[in-house]
């Protein structure tokens, strides 16, 4: 399949577009000198998402500059939420920073810098204005564009419209995010919502997890405006599904990286499947479970595992609702997107 192929099939590893817009971050260097110069820090540890990664040393020279007999340390752990911490090297230094994302959890010991976009949203949520009918509209983003949220907001209203918005739950830090495991944001009494931010996965679990309404999406860094779609998506997991009813043996993953692990969950399905048997580990790839014999899995950990990279692995991987259908606990009709709640 070509990635145009795949791209049209709803494969949601292909879904990202190519940048138009240059984008420059704030890293709050003047913030994480103050902690460490107040902490009289000997060791900071760095922590990138995957695709900011190779900024760290470009940002570890800068502190140097400015931090005398400090040694900085870069995290190669990948990194994909702030569920998603590097707890070996922050056990290890006396500050820890960790870019990118919102806090899931407050911490005295990590300095959360969220890297907040510079491109500006008003044109895509001008152009998005074709797809939305006046009156109630919800409004939801992502942690890189809370930082003009209430411009968003009184945009909307400036042109007519009553804007909802809402606090999801406590693994959301802010009013109107959303998360790529967690759209509670978005339950609000309007049968449309606007999501501003970048990337189809997030709206996509959002129109799954809230079918009742029209999701508009306006992607103020790659300039498009989109309808979120999840037939095809839904099609796909319908046919995950459906090859994993006639399996015998079932591995349950148990992630215990420190934001994703559901392991009541886990440890509910083993024992109440003899066939079922739990395996732990950090990093849940298609290559750790090739060796493993089992006709399926069930991953308890991060959804984003089973829908971005299901069809990599070699045998069927499912949700924990969706094990449910497969194992005939629970209607086909009751499949839906897998949300994470809470946090550690």
């Amino acid at each position: 399949m070509s990635n145009e192929e795949a791209r049209s099939a709803g494969d949601l590893r292909n879904t990202g577009l190519s940048l138009r817009h240059d984008r420059t971050w704030d890293y709050e260097l003047d913030r994480i000198v103050d902690e460490v110069e107040r902490k009289d820090a000997e060791k900071v540890g760095l922590q990138f998402p995957e695709g900011l990664k190779r900024r760290g040393p470009a940002v570890a020279d800068d502190l140097r500059a400015r931090l005398d007999d400090t040694r900085i340390m870069l995290s190669g752990q990948p990194c994909y939420g702030a569920c998603d911490l590097d707890t070996y090297l922050m056990r290890r230094t006396d500050v820890f920073v960790h870019f990118g994302h919102s806090p899931m959890k407050e911490s005295d010991s990590i300095i959360y810098v969220p890297l907040f976009s510079n491109v500006d949203v008003e044109p895509i949520m001008q152009e998005a204005r074709d797809e939305l009918h006046d009156g109630d509209v919800g409004l939801v983003t992502t942690a890189q564009h809370m930082n003009q949220f209430e411009e968003m907001r009184t945009w909307l209203e400036e042109r007519g419209y009553t804007v909802h918005t809402r606090r999801g739950d406590d693994r959301l830090t802010n009013e109107g995010q959303v998360l790529g495991c967690n759209y509670a944001s978005a339950d609000i009494d309007a049968d449309q919502v606007l999501y501003v931010g970048g990337g189809k996965f997030h709206p996509l679990g959002l129109a799954m997890e809230h079918p009742e309404k029209n999701v508009v999406i306006a992607d103020p860094v790659n300039n498009a405006v989109s309808i979120a779609d999840a037939e095809q998506f839904l099609k796909e997991r319908y046919a995950s599904v459906h090859k994993a009813m006639d399996a015998e043996q079932w591995g349950v993953i148990f992630c215990t990286k420190i934001g994703q692990g559901r392991f009541d969950q886990a440890e509910e399905i083993v024992e109440n499947n003899d066939n079922a048997y739990l395996i732990t580990m950090d990093e849940v790839t298609p290559d750790r479970l090739m060796n493993f014999d089992m006709d399926a899995f069930v991953n308890t950990g991060c959804p984003r595992i089973t829908t971005d990279d299901g069809p990599q692995f070699h045998k069927p991987m499912l949700t924990p609702g969706e094990y449910e259908i497969a194992v005939g606990n629970k209607p086909l009709e009751d499949l839906s997107f897998d949300t994470f709640h809470g946090t550690w």
